[in-house]
């Protein structure tokens, strides 16, 4: 007997069997966005890689990212920023100590060491980028930033105990046009210096040049906190302890500062003291 055309017609398909350990299949879509995913981790390792094994022949990322015109025009650029930082940011700390002094401002007082510690820090490029050679030089960067780190921890201590001395003592500051002139000077100036900094550290691959264009960006918010300061006193005689407070802060953020940049620089002049020392 022969079977009906309905019968046939139910007979279930076979099934697929996907081979063990395999994933069920994507729409094509799917598949793409995974498949740039994938190559873009592998980029990203690819990249990590690379940079450790330039640092591991003691030079730094800007090796391959400039040509060697760009790379020397790039450090003049820094020297003669490095230069005018010292000048201007040597005239602010005169200006700061006057105004701490005679107008018992702690947070001038701040202000003033932090903008001794932005000449130490521009000097410390200038020998950074001193020699045209050592442009690329990962031992020699990293030792600009260690000497940066202690510098920067004991500038934060002072500040720290210059702080905490005239919140104990309750000193209250005076408030004139100089204190206002200093203030507004040394918040313009401090944070062009440091938008330039960043921007020729970014290129040259340079922490020391970003660090020194962060402490001139703190010497730039404490010029401004100065103004605030010494605002809200004059309007609100009780709060007379934000100066100080803004004094502590600052000492406290640049000491925390310091101390990071120590230990990440520390390990790596140890790793690149068998390079050649561009002398």
């Amino acid at each position: 007997m022969e079977p009906s055309a309905a019968a046939l017609d139910s007979t279930p398909d076979p099934a697929i069997v996907q081979p063990p350990g395999s994933s069920p299949a994507l729409p094509p879509r799917e598949q793409q966005q995974q498949q740039q995913q994938q190559q873009q981790q592998l980029r990203i390792g690819e990249s990590g890689q690379f940079s450790e094994g330039l640092e591991d022949r003691g030079l730094l990322e800007s090796s391959t990212r400039l040509k060697p015109h760009e790379a020397q025009s790039y450090r003049k650029k820094a020297l003669w920023v490095s230069w005018v930082s010292i000048i201007v940011t040597l005239a602010l700390a005169v200006a700061a100590f006057t105004v701490s002094v005679m107008r018992y401002s702690a947070s001038s007082f701040g202000f003033a060491f932090d903008a001794t510690l932005d000449v130490l820090s521009s000097a410390i490029v200038l020998w950074r980028y001193s020699n045209a050679a050592a442009v690329h030089s990962a031992h020699r960067e990293y030792i600009a930033c260690v000497i940066l780190g202690v510098i920067f921890l004991l500038s934060s201590i002072c500040i720290v105990i210059k702080a905490i001395h005239d919140l104990a003592k309750k000193v209250l500051p005076e408030v004139d046009d100089f204190l206002y002139s200093v203030s507004v000077l040394s918040g313009i100036l401090c944070t062009v210096l440091a938008v330039i900094k960043f921007m020729l550290g970014k290129v040259l691959t340079s922490r020391a040049l970003i660090t020194d264009g962060f402490n001139s960006l703190v010497g730039g918010i404490m010029g401004f906190s100065i103004l605030l300061s010494a605002e809200v006193f004059k309007h609100n005689s009780s709060v007379w302890f934000l100066d100080g407070s803004i004094g502590v802060l600052i000492g406290l953020t640049i000491f925390a500062y310091g101390i990071k940049l120590l230990i990440d620089m520390v390990p790596r002049v140890r790793q690149t003291r068998h390079y050649e020392m561009f002398e």
